[in-house]
C-alpha cells in the first residue's frame, strides 16, 4: 500500500513536468530544413515573382487598345473667300487599329515566361545557402550538447575533489590553496557550461528565423541525429550540371538568353495598322466619303534591321560566355570536391585516434592517478593537472568534431550549390 501511495505521489510530481517539456517542438534537421523550405519569407518571394512573369507573358499577347479621333478635313481658315460650297471642307471620323504580328508576341510571351524558371531557379541557390545555414547551426548545437554533457560529469568529479580536500584540511592533510584551486575549477568549468548555453541560444534563434518562427520560440533538436559522411565514389562533370542549383540557374539563364534571340528575330516580321476615315461634308451638295488604309511596316531596311541584328549578335556571345564559365565552373568544383573528400577523410581518421587511442590513455592515466589520490599518495595538484589534460583532450576532441561537420557541411554544399 505504502509503495502504491509513493508511486502516485511521485505520478503528480513527474506529471507536470513531462507535460510542459511535451511543449518543446524537437525537430530533426530533415525537418527544420522542410519547414524552412515552406515557411522562409525570402524563398517566398522567389516564387511570388516567378508568378509575376506569367502575368507578363499573358500581357505580352495583348494588342494595343484602337484610337478614335475627330476633326476638319480640307477646311478653310476663317476670312477665306469661298468660291464654291464645296470648299466648305468636312468633318472628319477617324479610327486606327494597331495589328500586332502574332509570332512576334508569341516568341516574347515566350522570353517573359522563361524568366519566371530562372526565378525559380535562383530560389534553389537560396535555398541551398539556408540549408547549409541551418545545418551549421544544428551542428553546432550537437556539439555544444556534447560539450555540456563533458563539463557536467567534470563537475561532480571536481566536486568529489573538493569535498575530500575540505574534509582532509582539519587533520593537515591538504593545503587550503588546494582547496581554493579546487573551487577555482568548479567555477571555470560552470562559466564553459555558460558559454555553451549561449551558443545554444544563438543556434535556436538563427534557427526559428530561417523557419519564419519567433527568436525566442522554444525549440529542441533530435540529439541522436548522427552525422555522417558519405563521399561520392566518382565526381564527374555530368553529375555536377544535374545536381548543383547555381548550374541549373545559369542553363535556365541560357534558355531564356534563347529565347530572346528568337524573340529578337521576329522583329524581323512586319507589323499592320488599318485606319478607316469618315468625312461628312459641310456642304448638302457633297456627299458622305470614307477613306480605308492598310499600312505594313518595313523592318528589313537597312537603317531599321541593324538594332536587332546588333543585339542578336550580342546575346550569342553572352551565351557563349557563360557556356565557357559553367565549363569552368564545373571543372574547378569537380577538383575542389575530390580535395575536400581527402580533407574530410584525413579528419575521419584523427578523429578515430583521439577517440580509439588518445583519450583512452588519458583517461586510464587520470583514474590512476585518482585511486592513488584517494589513498592520499597524490597531491591535488597533481590530480588537477591530469585532469586539464584529460579535459584538453575532450574539449579538442569536440572543436575537431565540429571542424569535422562543418567541412561535411561545407562539401555538401559545393555538390548541391
Amino acid at each position: 500500500m505504502m509503495q502504491r501511495i509513493k508511486w502516485m505521489i511521485s505520478l503528480l510530481v513527474v506529471a507536470p513536468v513531462l507535460s510542459f517539456a511535451q511543449q518543446d517542438t524537437v525537430l530533426s534537421l530533415p525537418g527544420i530544413i522542410q519547414k524552412i523550405d515552406s515557411n522562409n519569407l525570402l524563398l517566398q518571394t522567389y516564387g511570388l515573382r516567378a508568378e509575376s512573369y506569367k502575368y507578363s507573358a499573358e500581357a505580352a499577347t495583348a494588342w494595343m487598345a484602337p484610337m478614335v479621333g475627330m476633326g476638319t478635313w480640307q477646311t478653310p481658315y476663317p476670312g477665306q473667300k469661298i468660291m464654291d460650297a464645296r470648299d466648305r471642307g468636312m468633318v472628319m471620323i477617324r479610327a486606327e487599329q494597331d495589328i500586332p504580328n502574332l509570332s512576334k508576341q508569341r516568341a516574347k510571351s515566350r522570353f517573359i515566361e522563361s524568366q519566371g524558371n530562372v526565378e525559380l531557379a535562383s530560389r534553389g541557390v537560396t535555398l541551398n545557402e539556408l540549408r547549409t545555414q541551418a545545418k551549421r547551426q544544428y551542428y553546432t548545437w550537437l556539439v555544444a550538447l556534447q560539450r555540456i554533457k563533458v563539463l557536467q560529469r567534470n563537475q561532480q568529479v571536481l566536486a568529489m575533489m573538493k569535498k575530500i580536500e575540505e574534509v582532509r584540511y582539519p587533520y593537515n592533510q591538504s593545503a587550503l590553496s588546494s582547496i581554493y584551486r579546487s573551487d577555482a575549477e568548479i567555477e571555470r568549468n560552470r562559466n564553459m557550461v555558460q558559454m555553451q548555453l549561449g551558443e545554444i541560444e544563438r543556434a535556436k534563434a538563427i534557427l526559428n528565423s530561417l523557419m519564419n518562427r519567433p527568436g525566442n520560440q522554444q525549440l529542441m533538436i533530435d540529439t541522436t541525429y548522427n552525422v555522417r559522411f558519405k563521399p561520392e565514389a566518382a565526381i564527374d562533370t555530368a553529375q555536377l550540371s544535374a545536381e548543383r542549383s547555381d548550374i541549373y540557374r545559369m542553363n535556365e539563364n541560357i534558355r531564356s538568353m534563347l529565347l530572346n534571340i528568337d524573340a529578337m528575330r521576329q522583329e524581323s516580321k512586319p507589323d499592320f495598322k488599318v485606319q478607316f476615315d469618315h468625312m461628312m461634308p459641310l456642304s448638302r451638295m457633297m456627299p458622305n466619303a470614307y477613306s480605308i488604309m492598310g499600312m505594313i511596316s518595313i523592318p528589313i531596311a537597312p537603317w531599321a534591321s541593324r538594332m536587332y541584328k546588333s543585339d542578336i549578335k550580342a546575346m550569342q556571345l553572352n551565351i557563349q560566355s557563360m557556356e565557357r564559365e559553367r565549363a569552368a565552373m564545373l571543372q574547378e568544383t569537380q577538383g575542389m570536391l575530390y580535395g575536400m573528400q581527402a580533407e574530410i577523410q584525413s579528419m575521419q581518421r584523427r578523429l578515430s585516434t583521439i577517440e580509439t587511442k588518445v583519450l583512452p590513455a588519458l583517461q586510464k592515466t587520470f583514474d590512476a592517478n585518482y585511486l592513488v589520490y584517494q589513498e592520499n599518495k597524490l597531491s591535488v595538484t597533481a590530480l588537477l593537472d591530469s585532469y586539464e589534460a584529460l579535459n584538453m583532450m575532450q574539449m579538442d576532441l569536440l572543436d575537431e568534431k565540429l571542424k569535422f561537420y562543418q567541412m561535411i557541411v561545407d562539401y555538401e554544399k559545393e555538390l548541391y550549390r
